[in-house]
């Protein structure tokens, strides 16, 4: 496998040879994610993390989406802390969900990882509050408290309290 590949950044516009590096030089104050691999657009400096935990070994290089800005990298992570609990509750199926964020974005196969501008990030959050508020008054959607602790949600598996 080449140390490098092409890939889109949203920084700089284009595709970019990003290069694979580790969690040692993205997250030198965390060795508990040196071992985990990023590809890292030396243009910019922006990164996007690997499928680390992937059933076949040769797709645990393969980037999760295109290399964000860090705004882009923080929308991601608020539209899993939105959209995530509504199919692991089992208010709706994982497959509906996705389906339904592909016509809204107007892509075939909606992957969070691909979106690639604040505007596209803000209308799948937008929808998702929207379709978050009206589970809550008619599906018995509970909202749990969690904490964004290093940019990984954790649960407490308490309800938020009103």
């Amino acid at each position: 496998m080449s140390d490098t590949r092409q890939i889109y950044c949203c920084e700089c516009s284009s595709m970019v040879e990003a290069r694979l590096t580790t969690g040692r030089e993205i997250y030198p104050h965390r060795n508990d994610l040196w071992t985990l691999k990023f590809w890292k657009c030396d243009n910019c400096g922006n990164y996007v993390g690997c499928h680390k935990n992937h059933q076949k070994e040769s797709k645990r290089l393969e980037p999760l989406g295109t290399i964000p800005t860090d705004e882009i990298r923080r929308l991601r992570t608020q539209i899993h802390y939105l959209l995530d609990p509504l199919w692991r509750q089992g208010i709706y199926q994982r497959t509906w969900l996705y389906k339904k964020l592909s016509q809204l974005t107007g892509i075939k196969t909606y992957h969070t990882g691909e979106l690639n501008s604040v505007n596209d990030c803000n209308k799948i959050i937008n929808y998702l509050v929207d379709l978050r508020a009206w589970a809550t008054k008619n599906k018995g959607f509970k909202v749990w408290q969690t904490s964004l602790s290093r940019g990984k949600h954790r649960s407490t598996l308490k309800p938020k309290s009103n």
